[in-house]
């Protein structure tokens, strides 16, 4: 008894004003209102968890699921001997999860508001709240508490909430709605006038896959959990760009007739644009030798990737089969790449998604297409031999996705002026399709829809990209 508590008191003491505020929020469910609003300190609302029998001592799943939420992994791995990826198993399993999926959606509301748009709720629920509870200090967890305390939101009341974030940003409200999908509790979201109406009411949020016949692929995969992507930043967005291949004609007799990969400045500033949009911290390093590529690799695979949720690799470069060329023309095995995120190799980044996006050469055949007329051929585009990665790139196990221009042994094509059509397209869709919630497999989907219907001039030559994945939730890139 005495370790628990003492294990209480160590975290209490690290937790600010703002971080508690957070617990009680996210507590509610646990502890009557009048309890939690005596509570002063963390260990206070510890000792109010405990009279209700759910932070019993050797008891500390609640405890760990709520430092979590709020992003303290630090105090997880620092008092609890636990870390993220035992939080989110536990979260995965049966029962698992003790606070509930509304509450938890709503604190993700707080924590993805902005401050223009905190004001703008403010505004809006002048009529709604007094002034006193609406002034510059308080913050939305403060407004979604009166609400709940108005009888103005609650489990089956989300109808002004949603009227609100439509006139805020409608975003806001449609990260709560696919939150509520997910858990398949779309019932929550019927307000009591509308269970008079017939026929599917005006405020009922019909799933996205409605239409699918029951037990469709597509069901099934809507249902699916999400991976957790609220750190910010979100993660690393590595960029090895290599543009440079002088070494390698220098160096490598066969090289000698390698090309400068002209044109790829233009991807990786398109990469760099929409990852940071992204949240992600984007590191770009240009004309790496293949101990180069190793090296910076071997890097990020020491970082702490502990309080992150994700790691992005872009790779822009020559190749072969399976490999990748360093600017000096040596050779870089892909899965070398790929493995070195291995939960083995790369303990901080078990159970997050790791996601590759090689755009490097592996092969000469040409992808025979129907002739079909262009207003606009480019004339000074550049083939590039570049081809899908092997299966045995694909590290055994789970959450990597794989992402490559074209099939095996086909070409792709970049363009010295416009990039490459694979990367372009790409990040045109992640930056028109994230900020709808598309998750990332159905956007990739849409990639390769777009660049299966391009066509280069000579020869009507085509390209078909392909991902390869072994994701195990869907994986959505937030931009709020």
């Amino acid at each position: 008894m005495e370790l628990h508590r003492g294990r209480l008191l160590a975290v209490s003491n690290e937790l600010d004003e703002a971080e508690l505020a957070a617990l009680k929020f996210l507590s509610r469910s646990h502890v009557p209102r009048r309890r939690l609003e005596a509570v002063r300190s963390p260990l206070d609302l510890f000792e109010a968890l405990q009279e209700q029998g759910v932070l019993e001592a050797g008891e500390l799943a609640l405890l760990r699921e709520l430092l979590y939420r709020i992003g303290r992994i630090d105090l997880l791995v620092a008092h609890l001997g636990s870390g993220r990826a035992q939080v989110e198993r536990e979260l995965r399993a049966p029962g698992g999860a003790r606070l509930p999926p509304l509450r938890c959606l709503l604190f993700q509301l707080y924590e993805d508001i902005t401050e223009d748009e905190l004001m703008s709720f403010k505004l809006h629920l002048s009529k709604e709240l007094p002034k006193s509870k609406l002034t510059r200090e308080t913050t939305m967890l403060d407004i979604l508490t009166e609400m709940e305390k108005k009888g103005l939101l609650g489990k089956d009341n989300l109808s002004l909430l949603k009227s609100l974030c439509e006139k805020v940003n409608i975003n806001l409200w449609n990260i709560i709605e696919d939150g509520l999908n997910l858990f398949g509790q779309e019932e929550m979201l019927i307000t009591e006038e509308e269970r008079g109406s017939t026929g599917h009411p005006e405020g009922h949020l019909v799933s996205s896959v409605a239409h699918d016949p029951p037990g469709s692929f597509n069901d099934s995969y809507q249902l699916l959990e999400a991976y957790k992507m609220t750190s910010r930043p979100c993660g690393v967005c590595l960029i090895l760009n290599n543009h440079n291949f002088a070494k390698a004609r220098e160096r490598v007799l066969e090289h000698r007739h390698m090309k400068d990969r002209n044109g790829t400045d233009v991807d990786a500033a398109a990469l760099r644009k929409v990852f940071s949009k992204l949240h992600f911290r984007v590191e770009e390093y240009r004309d790496l030798t293949a101990e180069g590529i190793r090296k910076t690799v071997k890097s990020f695979q020491s970082e702490d990737h502990e309080d992150k949720d994700c790691f992005v690799c872009c790779i822009l470069s020559h190749g072969k089969k399976g490999i990748i060329y360093g600017v000096d023309g040596q050779e870089v095995p892909i899965r070398e790449l790929t493995t070195s995120f291995t939960a083995q190799n790369c303990n901080s980044l078990e159970g997050k998604p790791k996601v590759f996006f090689i755009q490097a050469c592996q092969g000469d055949a040409f992808h025979k297409g129907v002739t079909i007329e262009t207003d606009a051929g480019e004339q000074d585009a550049s083939v590039e031999r570049d081809g899908k990665f092997q299966l045995d790139c694909i590290p055994a196990e789970p959450d990597f996705l794989l992402g490559m221009a074209t099939l095996q042994d086909y070409v792709s094509y970049r363009s010295p002026r416009e990039g490459t059509w694979y990367i372009q397209a790409l990040c045109q869709h992640l930056e028109s399709s994230c900020p709808r919630g598309e998750d990332v497999l159905t956007i990739l989907t849409a990639v390769n829809e777009e660049v299966s219907r391009k066509t280069c001039e000579r020869g009507a030559n085509k390209q078909m990209p392909q991902p390869s994945f072994t994701l195990t939730k869907r994986l959505i890139f937030p931009v709020n």
